[in-house]
């Protein structure tokens, strides 16, 4: 069987890895031959084979690795975990705009490849055996192992894989057709357990094997059987092979899944020490206030902590002081989450840079962090925070190669070439309110964009008052914004907070109807042509990534420079200079960033001493003490 594809155009979402990675499907983890990859002589070149990829350096895994460093072998399987989830769901599929989807309802799908979470760059055989490439990467053939079953029992095989591939080609979301529109020439089922992807001569090198082996596997015979879509709300998950289906569910309140005993790869070295929980239950919350009040009385057993506030002050509850309950801080090595408020570039208002800054100007970190966030968080200076990656000072020598064309085309200021890369503003920790130096300035940039104060001291221009909506679903982030919507009603500009619950806030964003928004920018070690998904013009449209609307040809002309870097020299280089230019434009205003993960449990849970620098991993490789959860049940723990 052979079809040929004249587009590539497909998918697009982001999943959520149980090792904590972000795997943007269908674009790339990483290509190229890992060290123990042999060479097979063909008729005219020499074809790579391989059990993994990895674009620089080694893999770290060998073919024949006895399980993951970080897992306990020994772990015992059995028992329920238990986090929660805030709002409603009304779906199992993630991939439609059509519903809101469950928590974890994609927690049973798996790919040709697969990650680990100590290694930043490499991907791993999971559902094939080995890969089979010649060294320019025209092509990947992937060797499919023969023993996969889906959670039915009935065979995988690459008709499967063909059809999963297709599937999101012709039924996914546009966003991702924007991206990898051209990527794959052909695709041609070799045998029952081989499949071939050939590659156009203008796919992204570092982004093909992945693409090709990133796309999660479903059954060819269920959707045929069942009329499922892809671009449909669906009352159940996909079939796939995964170790975790759906149990039971009970919409807006729980979700349960269940370890699927027939799980065809249980004894895999991948998966050795991996999948302990019999159970994995999710309640679901109105609010974090509610949650945590449900955490307390044991309504559900884990709890990963996201309000600094409650981390510093509100773990003094009886089951925490009785032993019954574990706080632990545990250190995030992977990229951090650059969050911040995001404005809407497609309302005129907003397309004013000097608006822009002077709307920032007013977010007093600095107060927020020492009073509202216990000194808990930093800023995210980068979108890259904590990392190498981040660019900082003036530009190096590479990133002026970069920059100088398109300064000399007038399309990025002169001053960029000199300039330090761009910083948040630094307020006082004393009071919310910004220096009045700070106002000057702000007040300074408004009067040069036409926004003059009238006799009431608000800001109009044309007649027209400057407000902005500032689109909200947490009660939680209350005590936050209404601080700086106190700080721009001094620069004389209307603050509104106008909290949605999850449904809406979802489509809202997503739609654009909002002046500014939060968004968190969760980036690689690794960045590629996800890029495109967060700042491309050609995703502006329709994005759940690119919420701002960023239509910027200077960003345009880096992303290929980026996409392109065939070593970690060169990739860094250009991040820089992406992040630099990305920073001066101030799209974003940057709120805050967790370098460590908090949770916190009934004490029945172990992990390995030592955890992975890319995840905390509660639901992928931690286990169920029996007895202490016996002991913990008789005490009357919950």
């Amino acid at each position: 069987m052979k079809r040929h594809q004249t587009k590539a155009a497909a998918i697009a979402r982001t999943d959520s890895l149980p090792n904590g990675r972000m795997l943007l499907l269908g674009s790339g983890m990483l290509l190229a031959a890992g060290l123990l990859a042999s060479q097979v002589l063909a008729q005219d070149a020499p074809i790579i084979q391989s059990h993994g990829y990895t674009n620089f350096g080694e893999l770290k895994y060998p073919a024949d690795f006895p399980h993951l460093d970080y897992v306990n072998p020994d772990a015992p399987k059995g028992g329920e975990i238990a986090i929660w989830s805030q709002g409603t769901f009304d779906s199992f599929n993630q991939y439609a705009r059509q519903g809101v989807p469950a928590a974890l309802n994609t927690i049973g799908s798996e790919a040709l490849l697969t990650s680990t979470a100590d290694d930043p760059y490499g991907a791993y055989c999971l559902l094939c055996t080995t890969l089979e490439y010649p060294e320019d990467l025209a092509w990947v053939t992937f060797n499919l192992r023969d023993d996969v079953t889906f959670a039915d029992g009935t065979p995988m095989t690459a008709e499967d894989v063909l059809f999963s591939f297709n599937l999101f080609l012709e039924q996914g979301i546009t966003e991702y057709r924007a991206i990898v529109e051209g990527f794959i020439d052909n695709v041609e089922i070799i045998s029952p357990y081989e499949i071939k992807f050939t590659f156009t001569d203008t796919a992204s090198m570092r982004d093909r094997v992945t693409f090709a082996g990133g796309t999660p596997v479903f059954s060819k015979a269920w959707f045929e059987a069942t009329g499922a879509r892809l671009d449909e709300s669906s009352l159940e998950p996909f079939m796939s092979t995964g170790a975790y289906v759906l149990d039971s569910y009970d919409f807006n309140r729980q979700v349960i899944y269940a370890r699927n005993e027939n799980y065809w790869g249980d004894s895999l070295p991948m998966n050795v020490g991996r999948n302990n929980f019999d159970r994995i239950r999710v309640e679901y919350f109105a609010d974090s206030s509610a949650a945590f009040e449900g955490f307390k009385s044991g309504a559900y057993t884990f709890r990963t902590e996201s309000s600094s506030r409650d981390w510093a002050t509100g773990y003094n509850f009886p089951a925490l002081e009785s032993g019954y309950v574990v706080q632990e801080t545990i250190p995030d090595g992977s990229v951090g989450t650059a969050q911040g408020f995001v404005f809407n570039l497609d309302d005129p208002t907003w397309q004013d840079p000097r608006v822009r800054e002077a709307l920032a100007m007013m977010f007093n970190f600095e107060w927020s962090n020492e009073t509202l966030f216990y000194g808990l968080y930093a800023r995210p200076d980068s979108f890259w925070p904590n990392t190498d990656l981040a660019a900082s000072g003036p530009p190096s020598d590479g990133e002026i190669a970069i920059l100088q064309p398109l300064v000399d085309e007038g399309l990025l200021p002169e001053s960029i070439l000199t300039d330090d890369a761009v910083m948040a503003p630094v307020n006082g920790v004393e009071e919310n309110t910004p220096a009045r130096s700070v106002y000057r300035a702000a007040g300074a940039l408004l009067d040069e964009a036409g926004w003059v104060t009238g006799s009431d001291g608000m800001r109009t221009k044309d007649g027209e008052p400057l407000e902005v909506v500032i689109l909200q679903f947490s009660p939680l982030f209350d005590r936050i914004v209404n601080p700086y919507i106190e700080n721009l009603e001094r620069l004389g500009v209307k603050g509104i907070l106008d909290r949605v619950d999850s449904a809406q806030y979802v489509e809202r964003r997503r739609s654009g109807d909002f002046d500014l928004a939060n968004q968190s920018f969760q980036m690689s070690f690794e960045p590629s042509i996800g890029l495109e998904q967060w700042f491309a013009s050609k995703t502006a449209d329709d994005s759940s990534r690119n919420l701002m609307r960023l239509r910027n040809e200077a960003v345009d002309r880096i992303l290929p420079t980026v996409i392109a870097a065939s070593d970690l020299e060169e990739m860094a280089t250009a991040v820089h200079a992406l992040d630099r230019v990305l920073r001066s434009i101030g799209f974003s205003i940057p709120q805050w960033y967790n370098a460590d993960t908090w949770v916190a449990y009934y004490d029945m849970y172990r992990h390995p001493d030592v955890l992975p620098p890319l995840a905390t991993g509660e639901l992928d490789f931690w286990w169920y003490d029996a007895e202490a959860a016996e002991r913990l049940q008789a005490a009357g723990a919950f």
